[in-house]
């Protein structure tokens, strides 16, 4: 996909879109210390207005670790909303900041790894999460090896252009998420694939596998067709915000043994195994906002039901 600009655009209808694109570019030339402070200042601020979201994280948490004390719960939620607000901020980073700017405030671990895999000649699988620091990993990353990132263009078609004209910053193209042929091309033609296969697609495009202490929960088939279909090499990797405010490190895992199996739900039990081990480097930074467990197998309830 490529963002192709159109005098549609200045319709009156997106005037408002260009007022917060043009508020959030202002805001984030601002110096990084700022942002950081003032990021979690709103974060906390929109909990109090989010509160269906704070239900939903609520539950996510203590379906995932039925161990934790309600004041850890509340703890990692308050700290989760700390990230969100950060996230608004870091999306603009990832769109508006320069590449100088963005290699100041980050950097990588393990980036040997990701290396050897482009030199091997060989589509890389690059499993990342949906950490809050996504888009700005994306463009952190991509600065050392273009990939190719599996995309859901968005309901407003200013907010697609802007978002897709920003990652395009440091990554060689985009695939709709639902185009799994396109995926199967890239990799086998070489290419790094971006994929994040840790939200709930629905019952038609997924399998029940366990993720934490949640014994069935809905796992895309993606994954197991693109290993099946290009035999890639497996890497995770995962965004971190460093805690004392001094920037951002890429973390870089170990390529993942060669796995193809013939069973998708064991794929799938696999590949989220690799998931929790990424979300336990910093479980603040994950989405739990969003409804991971939204499919549930046949007759069992809602847990999201309050």
């Amino acid at each position: 996909m490529t963002p192709h600009f159109s005098l549609a655009l200045l319709h009156p209808k997106y005037w408002l879109t260009w007022f917060g694109i043009g508020t959030l570019y202002l805001f984030v030339q601002l110096p990084y210390p700022v942002l950081f402070r003032f990021g979690k200042m709103i974060g906390r601020f929109s909990k109090k207005f989010l509160k269906r979201r704070v239900k939903i994280a609520e539950r996510n948490i203590r379906a995932c670790f039925p161990h934790l004390s309600q004041q850890e719960i509340d703890q990692l939620i308050i700290n989760n909303f700390e990230s969100v607000g950060m996230g608004l901020i870091e999306t603009g980073m990832a769109w508006f900041w320069s590449d100088k700017r963005i290699r100041k405030w980050s950097k990588v671990e393990g980036l040997e790894q990701l290396d050897n895999a482009v030199l091997a000649k060989k589509g890389v699988l690059l499993i990342g999460v949906h950490f809050l620091t996504l888009e700005l990993g994306g463009r952190i990353l991509g600065q050392y090896h273009e990939g190719v990132g599996v995309y859901r263009a968005h309901n407003n078609r200013l907010l697609d252009w802007v978002q897709l004209k920003g990652r395009l910053k440091s990554n060689k193209a985009f695939i709709d998420r639902s185009d799994t042929r396109k995926m199967i091309r890239a990799l086998k033609q070489g290419d790094i694939l971006w994929y994040a296969p840790d939200h709930d697609y629905g019952i038609k495009n997924s399998v029940f596998a366990p993720f934490f202490a949640v014994s069935q929960a809905a796992t895309t088939i993606g994954t197991h067709l693109l290993i099946k279909s290009a035999d890639p090499t497996i890497i995770a990797f995962t965004p971190l915000r460093n805690h004392d405010g001094s920037g951002y490190t890429i973390s870089i895992s170990d390529k993942v043994e060669t796995f193809i199996s013939a069973n998708a739900t064991e794929t799938a039990t696999h590949m989220n195994q690799i998931i929790e081990k990424e979300i336990m480097k910093a479980p603040d930074l994950y989405m739990w906002l969003h409804r991971r467990f939204k499919t549930r197998p046949k007759d069992e309830p809602s847990i999201y039901i309050y």
